[in-house]
């Protein structure tokens, strides 16, 4: 595995060297064979579970800690950082693009302000498996090679076994990466952290001087918006939007209190700490915006005239909403496999969510009904059957294929994630877990003999919480 330094040549706030912590016995538990192939790492178990733990060093590259800001809920925090990662460096996929590995939860880092670092089992698999589903969903995201069980007990409510994680990312550059360098007054490292962004994510960026900041802005926000409106076509809530957990890449990093909707309702959260709702899966673009806003605060001082700067950079977040309610309209369109925009549409979309939201239909399910009733007698709930006989006169030959590519059948139910994890932390081992990531890996094709997969809770989930990983 050939490893090469990243961001330690733009700021020395960014990167600063801090090594992982071995573990007692790493044990390889999860492994992604066909992301390895990718980088063509072999299934080496012994040696990867080394590896993948902290517990073997790359001699030539030395790991990593990135330092960033962030506002978590609302609330600046100037220092934050990797308080329990380490990024080993960056390796080229087979097309020759870089990615960084990064392993979460190797232990106590610079910015770990007293915790000890580490990652449970629970947490661990999730981010595996959440991850692995939404890629295949089609959604952009980090990805996870690996999970490896330490032989240690981490010290939580209860104690649970340690793990883990080992992330690929195209990057790790966040809004909370371009807050920390302005915050701190690194106006260079600034500077050099917004070319090196630009070169790695969007090279197409032509502008010259103060303009190349104001394209580079116009590109994070079409990226935000295309993440968030991909979340919201399959019910995912992220429920931790905080700037730090925003890449500018558009890519869906940490998977703490995420959940996936089942009762349609644009005010559902699952977050623990979410008192207010301020990371609602309706309020996800409001959001993003926000986000983005705080991210064109942080550009300012690369402007000669910060005024001016306002000025220019203004426009581009104000724009946000139009952007994003154009691709939204656009979203229902081809959930519903409307054919063009005509009037009358709109009004039907939101007839729909109503009748959804008032007898509590399964937000999946009953958008994969419409599709499957389009090509077989399929089942579509009594409540709308009047809706339907509009909803079929905007029908064509096409809807079906328009529908079935962006109504997945099965998603990662928040009860079977659960589950999976409870098996984990209770034997160490799943006998799930196989017959859920081969179910996942075709989530846009309906098959009956996994429609137990498909079904939400038979309790609902009114009382369902999600916690940040720890």
């Amino acid at each position: 595995m050939e490893l090469q330094t990243r961001y330690t040549d733009i700021s020395e706030l960014l990167a600063i060297k801090d090594m992982p912590s071995a573990v007692a016995k790493p044990q390889l538990l999860l492994f992604n064979d066909k992301l390895a192939d990718n980088f063509e790492i072999k299934h080496d178990s012994e040696y990867l579970a080394k590896l993948l733990s902290g517990s073997t060093i790359d001699k030539d590259v030395a790991p990593v800690a990135l330092g960033y800001s962030g506002h978590q809920f609302g609330h600046f925090s100037p220092r934050l950082g990797d308080g329990r990662a380490h990024l080993l460096g960056a390796i080229a996929d087979n097309n020759g693009t870089l990615w960084d590995l990064q392993l979460k939860g190797a232990g106590a880092t610079v910015f770990s302000r007293g915790g000890d670092g580490r990652c449970a089992i629970g947490p661990a698999v999730r981010e595996y498996i959440m991850s692995e589903a939404l890629h295949a969903l089609g959604i952009a995201t980090t990805r996870c090679l690996a999970v490896v069980t330490t032989g240690e007990t981490v010290y939580r409510q209860p104690p649970r076994p340690g793990a883990v994680v080992t992330r690929f990312a195209k990057s790790h550059i966040r809004v909370g990466s371009f807050q920390y360098l302005a915050t701190q007054g690194d106006i260079e490292g600034l500077e050099k952290l917004v070319d090196y962004a630009i070169n790695c994510h969007f090279p197409d960026i032509s502008g010259t001087g103060e303009q190349r900041y104001i394209e580079f802005l116009t590109a994070v926000l079409d990226k935000q918006i295309e993440l968030v409106i991909s979340w919201m076509r399959i019910g995912f809530i992220h429920g931790v939007m905080n700037t730090d957990n925003t890449l500018i890449s558009g890519e869906t990093i940490d998977y703490g209190p995420c959940a996936m909707m089942n009762q349609f309702d644009l005010d559902t959260v699952f977050s623990s700490i979410d008192h207010q709702g301020r990371y609602a899966f309706g309020n996800q673009p409001n959001i993003a915006n926000w986000n983005i806003a705080r991210l064109a605060e942080s550009l300012i001082p690369l402007f000669t005239d910060q005024d001016a700067a306002v000025e220019q950079l203004s426009p581009v977040v104000n724009g946000f909403a139009a952007k994003f309610n154009d691709a939204f309209n656009t979203m229902w369109q081809q959930k519903l496999g409307l054919a063009g925009q005509q009037e009358g549409d709109n009004a039907l979309v939101s007839e729909l969510l109503g009748l959804m939201k008032q007898h509590q239909l399964d937000y999946t399910n009953t958008f994969n009904a419409l599709t499957e009733s389009l090509v077989k007698d399929f089942v579509i709930d009594s409540n709308l059957k009047e809706w339907v006989s509009k909803w079929r006169l905007r029908t064509s030959a096409e809807s079906y294929s328009t529908m079935r590519a962006v109504n997945p059948a099965v998603i990662p139910r928040n009860h079977n994630i659960e589950m999976i994890l409870a098996e984990y932390e209770k034997a160490g081992s799943s006998l799930s877990i196989n017959e859920f990531l081969k179910v996942i890996q075709k989530p846009y094709e309906y098959e009956e003999e996994f429609a137990a997969w498909y079904q939400p809770p038979k309790e609902g989930d009114c009382n369902y919480q999600t916690f940040c990983g720890t």
